[in-house]
């Protein structure tokens, strides 16, 4: 995998300070300096601004010392960060902060060089991970849509029937079977009606009863009856009772698609 290029910050309260670390860096291949800031209020605003892969973080600075500056970026906002002082006592607290490297001024190019390396195996990491996460996304939705077919085949008589889903108006089970009811045939296929049921599209089809599902784009209209349930009656007439308990399902999927 080709390695990214590292969008940088650099904060610094010393110019000739900058000027070195800009020089070190425009050295090295595969690193943009996106910003230089003075003090930590500067910082804070560029990470923000910017969202940079890594902030060269000074820890001795006005207006907000290193460490203020990482308190003051929300965790999913901070970058990688390597910390460049002249002093080493605070190398404890960096890595604490999560601190990838702390390099101790006066540093030279080798030493930023071997930091930069772990800054792009860092990087190239985080990418897999992020590339991994939307391939496991994908997969599962691509599986979740798989289990909707589009289209039955059945066996009758000799014949193959390549039924699509959208010309079917209603299905109701029969022992081992169901029977799929399409205008003015009828097609006998082999499968319980809770399988079939879990592999229709829920947008389109409702289970209104144990033994019934309906296409949604057929109902004409819905009549109530004194016993609490439905009376759906498809676009040819004919009349499905639907259970008490499926009501709600079949209302929502009315109201949303009408």
């Amino acid at each position: 995998m080709i390695a990214p290029v590292i969008r940088t910050i650099i904060a610094d309260d010393e110019t000739l300070a900058r000027k070195k670390l800009r020089l070190l860096l425009e050295a090295e291949t595969g690193v943009q300096i996106v910003d230089e800031c003075q003090d930590g209020g500067q910082a804070i605003d560029a990470v923000l601004a910017h969202s940079p892969d890594l902030l060269l973080l000074d820890v001795q600075m006005p207006n907000g010392d290193g460490f203020e500056v990482l308190n003051s970026i929300p965790v999913d906002r901070l970058p990688i960060v390597i910390f460049t002082t002249a002093h080493d006592r605070y190398a404890i607290r960096a890595f604490e902060a999560h601190a990838l490297d702390y390099l101790l001024k006066p540093f030279n190019q080798e030493r930023l060089h071997r930091a930069l390396e772990r800054v792009k195996v860092e990087l190239l990491k985080s990418h897999e991970q992020s590339v991994r996460a939307r391939i496991l996304d994908l997969l599962a939705t691509t599986k979740v849509e798989s289990r909707q077919i589009r289209r039955l085949v059945i066996r009758t008589s000799g014949r193959v029937v390549f039924l699509d889903l959208n010309e079917i108006d209603w299905i109701e089970a029969a022992a081992n079977y169901v029977r799929l009811h399409s205008g003015k045939d009828s097609y006998l296929l082999r499968e319980g009606i809770g399988h079939l049921a879990a592999k229709l599209d829920p947008d389109r089809f409702v289970r209104i009863h144990r033994s019934s599902i309906v296409n949604v784009s057929r109902i004409r209209e819905l009549q109530p009856c004194e016993s609490g349930e439905y009376i759906a009656v498809l676009r040819n007439g004919k009349e499905l009772s639907c259970s008490r308990g499926c009501r709600p399902q079949l209302l929502r999927l009315i109201e949303g698609r009408f």
